[in-house]
């Protein structure tokens, strides 16, 4: 007795994205977590998941690989258009820590953030919100850059004005020799940025929702806002908007360079984000699994090697 053989005719049913195969997703999780590495098919030929012992470990080796692609970039004389995540959020401190260290001026930097809260016009939470996603990336990466930081004028965030903006801007960066680098975590539905696995429904092509390069207003699933609550919001669910301004796959899918990260623990045992790291890795590139794209494109996914499981019941 499980979710597949008691769903029909419980809220569940209506509630859960109607694209979804259960079993394939069920499918996805290995019976040992060293399988989890396992390289699949589908998958990017530069694409590598990396297993973290420690949210210490985690954290560094992330803000790292960040760090370094700053750099690298910066030694070529190229720009670099980054779009940012607002979580996972412990990276930033190291990738500010590598960057003093090497003096190295990330005034090259186009930065990008990839989604934040709305209600259903578009209109954003303000910047002064320690909840809004702005708030966030001023306090955690712009602001402790000190002289070395993302100039004002290349910050980018996801107001209604100014998101669909961004197309034209990294097409323009792109045009000039930058690259792109797409930085995300691994939502619970699978959702990258907050681009959900629901609005696969409403195109009428893989290739029409890959042209997509953003949304304002867009409907959040309850469990997107029910893993904020839980990550974000100290459990209060009623101080969490229902709608956010989104990038979509017409941008995130033309990373040159893509840095995931997965650390979806809460101790004790329980986590979030187990299901959604062996399907991202093994589900194969679908829209109505967001995340499944993200190994076909070249870079590293940093995970808690505990969300390699075994994912079996353990009540706590």
């Amino acid at each position: 007795m499980n979710l597949l053989t008691t769903i029909k005719g419980s809220m569940m049913e209506e509630w859960l994205p109607s694209g979804w195969d259960l079993a394939k997703i069920e499918g996805c999780i290995g019976n040992s977590p060293e399988e989890i590495t396992e390289r699949q098919a589908h998958w990017h030929e530069q694409f590598q998941p990396v297993a973290c012992h420690s949210i210490e470990e985690f954290n560094v080796y992330l803000g790292h690989e960040i760090a370094m692609l700053i750099k690298t970039s910066k030694e070529r004389g190229e720009p670099l258009a980054l779009i940012l995540p607002v979580g996972p959020m412990g990276m930033y401190k190291w990738t500010v820590y590598f960057l003093k260290m090497w003096n190295v001026s990330a005034d090259h930097v186009h930065g990008f953030n990839m989604d934040e809260w709305s209600d259903a016009d578009g209109n954003t939470l303000p910047a002064s919100n320690p909840g809004s996603f702005q708030y966030a990336m001023e306090k955690a990466f712009y602001g402790p850059l000190g002289e070395l930081t993302v100039p004002v004028q290349q910050r980018n965030f996801a107001t209604r004005d100014n998101i669909g903006t961004y197309a034209e801007k990294i097409a323009e960066l792109k045009s000039v020799n930058a690259k792109l680098g797409v930085v995300y975590g691994i939502g619970r539905v699978f959702h990258i940025a907050f681009w959900e696995p629901h609005y696969a429904g409403e195109y009428s092509s893989e290739d029409e929702w890959k042209l997509s390069t953003h949304r304002t207003g867009a409907r959040l699933h309850p469990l997107t806002i029910e893993q904020n609550a839980i990550t974000s919001f100290k459990s209060r669910t009623t101080l969490i908007p229902c709608y956010a301004n989104t990038i979509g796959p017409g941008l995130f899918l033309q990373a040159d360079y893509a840095i995931g990260g997965a650390d979806g623990i809460l101790g004790r045992g329980m986590m979030w984000q187990g299901m959604s790291l062996w399907t991202t890795l093994r589900y194969g590139a679908d829209p109505w699994v967001p995340s499944s794209y993200m190994p076909t494109l070249p870079g590293k996914l940093f995970f808690m090697n505990e969300l390699a499981g075994p994912l079996k019941p353990e009540l706590n």
